[in-house]
Parts: C-alpha cells; structure tokens; sequence
C-alpha cells in the first residue's frame, strides 16, 4: 500500500513538474510575473488589515467597541479585547513577513527566469567562450595590446 501511495505522489509530482520544465524562460517569467502581482494584492489587504487593526487597538477604540455591553468588570473585557487584537495583529505581520521573503524569492526568480528567457533568444554560444565580445572585436582588442607591448619593448631597447 505505501509503495502504491508513494508512486502515486511520484506520478503526481512528475506531471506537475515536467510542465514547468518545458516552458521558455520567457513564459516562465511570464507566470511568476502573475504570482508576484497576486503576491502584491495579499500583500496590500494585509497592510490595510494591519493599519486597522492598530487603529483598533487604542484604548478609546476599544472602549467604543465594548460600550454596549455591560459587565461588573469592564476592565477584564478590554484587557480580553485588546488581547485578541494583539493576537491577530502578530498572526498578520507574520504572514507579511512570510509574504516578504516569498516576494524576494519570486524577485531572483524571475531575474533568472529572464536570463534564461535572454540565453534562449540569443541562441546557443557556438565558439565556447563564456565572454559576450564578438571574435572579429575580441582579434582587434588583442591585436591592440599587442601592438602596445611591442611599443614598450622598442622604447626599452632604444634607452
């Protein structure tokens, strides 16, 4: 049964992933763009959440709240209301948080993603070098230097 339900998830991860393998660096850019646009929406209802959230939290807000109800210890109930606003407050500013480091993971992604999507368009690099200067200005660079250290050697020889 294990081996069943681990070839299952296997299966599972595999189509899952084959597909994301085969897109262009360009598409792939093109969707993590997305989830860094939708990452942006939670990002700004949480931060709207949490202004009110402390707006909430001051004392002359949570008295208003809790004038309708009566209590023989009203103290107890703002101390309980102000809690629970602490609570949440913590739980959205560690979801923001968490929604930071995903924004900069999803930022280097897509700067590789474009990379990538870059390499793929200039084609493959047929001489083997790893430089980006053409042969035909990497000859007139070298000849340069050359006729520069020829310059040096005939100045010292003729001192």
């Amino acid at each position: 049964m294990r081996k069943l339900t681990y070839s299952l998830m296997l299966f599972v991860l595999a189509i899952l992933v084959a597909p994301a393998m085969a897109q262009s660096g360009q598409e792939r850019a093109a969707n993590l763009r997305a989830q860094l646009t939708d990452l942006q929406a939670q990002q700004a209802d949480l931060q709207s959440r949490l202004a009110q959230l402390d707006e909430d939290i001051n004392t002359e807000n949570i008295e208003r709240s809790l004038a309708g109800i009566g209590s023989t210890h009203p103290e107890d109930l703002r101390e309980a209301r102000r809690r629970q606003l602490e609570i949440q407050r913590k739980g959205i500013q560690s979801q923001l948080d968490t929604l930071a480091t995903t924004r900069a993971h999803l930022e280097a992604a897509i700067a590789a993603a474009d990379a990538q999507g870059y390499r793929e368009t200039v084609g493959p690099n047929l001489s083997g070098d790893t430089t980006s200067i053409p042969r035909s200005t990497k000859a007139i660079v070298n000849r340069s230097s050359r006729q520069k250290h020829r310059l040096k050697r005939r100045r010292l020889h003729k001192r």
